[in-house]
């Protein structure tokens, strides 16, 4: 099988390239380090030798486009598509600016969304393929002080969802996963405020081993890991949302007047 996964150099990423290239697929890895890229494509050569790696800024919407048909014509097609690339965001409402919500947008949606159509004619034309796109629980919540993640992380779901129903009977699939808290350095990003959350974070190694299975079974979302429960909480929600925006409202709160 031949997947491209973006944002591979670190994180969720990394972690599924090693997985995919350790069971013997073929994985074409994007991220802006290049160092870090070739690291972790160091770790899958040995098991699939024919995986390679592209450096490049998804926030250029002509390069993700690029990059994706690249890396079809490299492999000969592509059997999947792991829109995973993203930037963390971490600011109350009143200090962003509009230059930093369209950051956000570009890179956690438009990046996705760009690599994805680009590739869809060709998709369609062969009669399969599957598209991964890695939202977030703040693409299933509203998170305080991360507005512009989460609305682009609503967006990328809201979207695969009718992309689903549009693809629906075309051999091409769509799935979204939707992690809860993983130990990534999305976490400790230098440019971002600190976050009120500082409980459980599970190995992006975890989320990855939950992913394989996902990649062929008939499932549209994928909260993982399962250990965190994230479907009970977004369960939760849906029924009372005033209820859940009073309670984490109260919880954040009460957690900045400890910190």
């Amino acid at each position: 099988m031949n997947v491209l996964v973006t944002g591979a150099s670190s994180g969720i990423g990394a972690a599924l390239a090693r997985a995919l290239a350790k069971r013997g697929d073929t994985v074409g890895l994007v991220a802006r380090r290049e160092d870090r890229l070739n690291a972790v494509l160091a770790d899958c050569t040995p098991t699939s030798p024919s995986s390679r790696c592209w450096v490049a800024d998804l926030e250029d919407l002509d390069r993700a486009a690029a990059v994706a048909l690249e890396a079809w014509d490299a492999f000969g097609g592509l059997d999947v598509l792991v829109n995973n690339a993203a930037i963390p965001q971490v600011c109350h409402v009143t200090k962003l600016d509009m230059a930093e919500i369209e950051r956000q947008v570009r890179v956690n949606y438009l990046s996705p969304v760009q690599m994805t159509m680009a590739l869809l004619p060709r998709m369609l034309g062969r009669g399969s393929a599957t598209i991964v796109n890695v939202g977030s629980v703040g693409g299933r919540l509203g998170i305080a002080s991360e507005a512009a993640y989460t609305g682009a992380k609503f967006a990328l779901t809201g979207w695969s969802e009718a992309l689903a129903l549009d693809l629906w009977d075309t051999g091409v699939k769509v799935k979204v996963v939707t992690p809860g808290a993983i130990d990534t350095e999305i976490w400790y990003h230098p440019d971002v405020e600190p976050t009120v959350y500082d409980g459980l974070k599970s190995p992006p190694e975890e989320v990855a081993a939950e992913i394989l299975p996902f990649l062929e079974d008939d499932r549209f979302e994928l909260f993982t890991p399962a250990s965190q429960h994230m479907d009970d909480v977004v369960k939760g929600k849906s029924q009372d949302v005033d209820a859940f925006l009073k309670g984490v409202a109260a919880w954040e709160a009460q957690k900045r007047a400890k910190g």
